[in-house]
């Protein structure tokens, strides 16, 4: 399938098969809690694909059996996916530093993203074939593609995508995981506190209050400080919401301050695409555009088109070069990452795409170099406007809703789902937000505010 994959640069990909021994030595089992086979990873041949077709098998009445080919890709892709779901914990928890890098996950979301190109290619094979229909569904966290066997046609049961039954276990065991935890937690409290009331200690009710503040979530650690300044706004446009399935296809950044004035000196960067979006205390933006494998645009996606006016069947030619394998890209934005904290809405959505598409990303953000601001809990925390509602149970605080509620969109404008263009209202919106904040003497400099510029950062190495 090479001839679809794109032109990566081959050596680090065999690079990567160097470092599965130090995989090997700390991570046994995979995402399912199943043992990991490294001795299979080491088959894999991450520079010309992982998948069982060639070109020639996605072709509508090719004479390779389509159904076994596409059950095949798919018991490889559910086994690979279950590896690299668990790598990003497992190397930012590796404290001994048993694991020098992350460019294995990077080498394997990169094989894992042009097996489920080929898996497309094959249902869509099918699908011209005559032999199955496909309907996509939404199942809890994801949605998925769900074959129909034509009439007289092979039953599809063993080739189904599992993606909804994987995932959704897989977060119905980390729930348990964490109430078992909590339940423990709190029992030892309680021990505690015993003993210290009986020793005259402060009341059960008093601890509580002061350990557990009202409103807190896991995602409050992306809050700014009030000693924020100088940021760096991002947002990307991809081809899906899954990084080891996904392509990034449009990056939009720009730098503004949140305190002192723009500099006087400071690059005006490249114009937005509506004449409506004024620069305003903004400057170095810049806009960058990728492309997608050839199998990838063959596919199609008719969704990320009506959302973000990106086609990619466009997107395949040598004017777009790929994201992930493009390693001057890569280092020019990581260079950036690091220089001051970057701001997004929903930053984990970055994060996790960052983590497998950036070399260096991931070993940067480990040691503490990357720090991380998120509108999205400053929507949730501090504006009344995103407050639960019949529509909205948990909070209206998409992008959108939040720039208009901070005057950084006007009502009867639409958020344009465009990296550059996204990144500046909520830029605009957060500093609104921020000085409206101050003056209020609530959100960071209110009584949970913290000092400095906040915002998520990996502690280290702890001795």
């Amino acid at each position: 399938m090479s001839a679809m994959y794109g032109h990566a640069d081959d050596d680090w990909l065999m690079r990567a098969h160097g470092d599965i021994d130090q995989w090997a030595a700390v991570m046994d089992v995979d995402a399912d809690d199943r043992p990991i086979d490294w001795n299979w990873v080491r088959t894999l041949d991450l520079v010309h694909g992982v998948g069982v077709a060639t070109v020639h098998d996605c072709d509508a009445g090719a004479s390779s059996d389509v159904h076994d080919l596409l059950r095949r890709d798919l018991m490889i892709r559910d086994r690979l996916e279950a590896i690299l779901t668990c790598c990003d914990r497992v190397f930012m928890t590796d404290y001994d530093r048993l694991i020098p890098s992350y460019r294995l996950p990077r080498a394997l979301a990169h094989a894992n993203r042009r097996l489920n190109d080929e898996i497309n290619l094959l249902r869509d094979r099918g699908v011209t074939e005559g032999l199955w229909t496909v309907a996509y569904e939404h199942r809890e966290r994801v949605t998925v593609p769900v074959l129909q066997a034509a009439e007289g046609a092979p039953a599809v049961d063993d080739i189904q995508d599992r993606t909804a039954e994987l995932v959704n276990g897989r977060a119905e065991r980390r729930k348990r995981a964490r109430e078992q935890r909590g339940a423990g937690e709190r029992l030892m409290v309680a021990a505690n506190l015993e003993g210290a009331i009986a020793a005259g200690g402060a009341a059960a009710d008093e601890v509580t209050t002061a350990a557990s503040p009202i409103g807190s979530d896991w995602r409050d650690v992306y809050l700014p400080g009030r000693g924020l300044d100088a940021v760096m706004g991002i947002d990307i446009e991809t081809t899906g919401t899954d990084p080891l399935r996904d392509y990034i296809i449009d990056v939009g950044f720009e730098y503004m301050n949140m305190v002192a004035p723009r500099p006087q000196d400071a690059p005006a960067g490249m114009p937005y695409v509506d004449s409506s979006y004024q620069a305003g205390d903004a400057y170095g933006q810049a806009r960058l555009g990728f492309g997608v494998t050839r199998a990838n645009a063959w596919h199609g996606n008719e969704t990320i088109r009506n959302l973000t006016g990106i086609d990619v069947k466009m997107r395949s030619s040598s004017q777009w070069r790929l994201f992930d394998e493009w390693p001057q890209a890569q280092q020019g934005l990581l260079m950036r990452l690091e220089q001051q904290p970057f701001v997004a809405h929903n930053a984990n959505f970055e994060h996790r795409f960052f983590l497998h598409n950036v070399a260096g990303y991931a070993e940067s953000y480990r040691a503490g170099h990357i720090v991380i601001i998120d509108t999205m809990p400053m929507s949730r925390r501090w504006d009344e406007g995103s407050a639960p509602s019949e529509a909205h149970p948990y909070g209206d605080n998409s992008l959108e809703s939040y720039a208009k509620r901070q005057s950084a969109l006007p009502e009867d404008s639409s958020e344009r789902h465009l990296g550059l263009e996204d990144a500046h209202i909520m830029l605009v919106a957060m500093k609104h937000h921020l000085t409206a904040l101050r003056e209020a003497h609530r959100g960071p400099w209110g009584p949970d505010g913290v000092s400095g510029t906040g915002g998520k950062r990996a502690k280290g190495r702890r001795w």
